[in-house]
């Protein structure tokens, strides 16, 4: 589910985990407003890091910042894209 609030100009999936504010992080999906990028975790993920070890590494964040993180990528490759290679 996506919300956005016009006060604001946030957006936000997952029941509210992922954020998305254009003044937060360049305007990167992060979690629950923190300065925690979706993309920085996908990268401990992909890298082999535990969820213990990213969590001990972020106290602010909670297990299910984590399944969230996982269900907005799925999510996105859900929709149309195209790749282009760039010089």
């Amino acid at each position: 589910m996506t919300t956005t609030s016009e006060s604001t100009l946030t957006t936000t999936y997952t029941s509210g985990r992922i954020t998305v504010h254009p003044d937060l992080c360049n305007g990167q999906p992060t979690i629950r407003g923190l300065r925690i990028t979706v993309e920085t975790i996908l990268g401990f993920l992909s890298a082999g890091e535990s969820r213990e070890e990213i969590l001990s590494q972020y106290p602010s964040l909670e297990p299910a910042d984590i399944d969230a993180c996982l269900s907005f990528a799925a999510d996105l490759m859900k929709h149309r894209y195209s790749l282009k290679h760039v010089a």
